[in-house]
């Protein structure tokens, strides 16, 4: 769903980084949906940001049945034995100043995703010999990286883009709870922001999917409380209904147009049996009424941060371009002088809300 083969993929300046199985997991029963051990990729911070962690969650999607969690198990998404060995760190994790000014030296820790449900779950289905184990999964990866030294942090991030920005939020203050209270933590979700939206059909797309993952994972039991408290435990995956509840500092990171939600929640093959949607959904090649259609889904989404834009801790940047997962490309990012002058406003704006800096008027 959301891994970028990105254009510099191939390019020998883009920094590679290999993978770290965390093998004392499997006696935790912190481990994929196959059992086997999970990972991440660790770089290693210097000079000023020697003390500094930047954790990103890994995404791509969900699996919503026994039988889709069964398929995902033969992927680096389900099995820690088929991951690849090395990932390029770009974006936020790019450890070039030129590319992204204020974190390039930090500590940046990509965590494997290999639990099928935003690092959501504590539960297994032994029949269909499957592990849903997110949630473990996170805690083991990080008493592995409080032991590598992020225990002496003095400023962390959390963050993930599209299904890893979801699981950002999800575990945004048990990753605070990890830190005493002179550590500067902070959560941002980058395509995180999916919206319990009404598709074209007029159905409720997103809304069925999702209730798939809850059911399918029993996440009624590890989904946040104050929510799953008051309404259905499917809308408690949804960021729209917890947010307001998460206490840490929260960036919320999303198009307004998000190709992977227009294309898979709004106008998803099942919702436009006719193909109408498709040149709209594919290129953003849309006709003046899906236009108004999706300006109304970008108003629901402002209209979902207004309470939560209110408190002063968190941050908001909803953007106007088709995309899906900003902080992790270069271009996006932070394009320097290649990019928009407009566009450099990502790198900018997070790093503004994260050191509280003086905000200066933007043109």
């Amino acid at each position: 769903m959301d891994m970028f083969n990105d254009f510099n993929g191939t390019n020998a300046n883009v920094l590679m980084v290999g993978l770290t199985l965390v093998q004392a997991a499997a006696a935790k029963g912190a481990v994929c949906l196959d059992g086997s051990v999970p990972g991440y990729h660790l770089y290693r911070g210097y000079g000023s940001g020697a003390n500094n962690w930047i954790i990103q969650l890994q995404g791509g999607a969900w699996c919503d049945s026994i039988q889709n969690c069964q398929n995902r198990k033969r992927s680096g998404y389900g099995s820690s034995t088929l991951m690849e060995k090395e990932v390029a760190f770009l974006g936020l994790l790019s450890n070039k100043a030129a590319e992204n000014p204020d974190f390039y030296n930090w500590n940046k820790v990509k965590v494997r995703y290999c639990d099928g449900a935003s690092f959501g779950g504590d539960s297994e289905n032994k029949a269909a010999q499957l592990q849903f184990r997110g949630k473990r999964i996170f805690l083991a990866v990080m008493e592995d990286l409080m032991a590598q030294g992020m225990r002496q942090a003095k400023q962390a991030l959390l963050n993930g883009c599209s299904a890893g920005g979801l699981s950002a939020i999800l575990r945004c203050d048990d990753f605070s709870n990890l830190f005493p209270p002179t550590t500067k933590v902070k959560c941002m979700s980058d395509a995180g922001f999916f919206l319990d939206a009404v598709d074209v059909s007029g159905g409720h797309s997103l809304r069925r999917m999702y209730s798939g993952v809850v059911n399918t994972q029993g996440l009624q039991n590890t989904l946040p409380p104050t929510c799953t408290s008051h309404i259905k435990p499917t809308l408690c995956f949804f960021p729209q209904y917890i947010i307001n509840q998460v206490k840490t500092p929260l960036f919320i990171l999303n198009s307004g147009f998000d190709s992977w939600q227009i294309g898979n929640s709004l106008a998803p093959p099942s919702a436009d049996p006719n193909g109408s949607w498709r040149n709209c959904s594919s290129s953003f090649r849309c006709t003046a009424s899906q236009k108004q259609f999706l300006d109304g889904f970008k108003m629901s989404m402002l209209n979902a941060v207004k309470t939560f834009s209110k408190f002063s801790k968190n941050g908001v940047l909803i953007t106007s371009g088709w995309a899906h997962c900003q902080a992790e490309r270069q271009d996006t990012w932070f394009p320097g002088n290649s990019g928009a002058g407009k566009v450099k406003g990502i790198a900018v704006a997070v790093g503004d809300w994260y050191f509280e800096r003086i905000k200066k008027k933007s043109s």
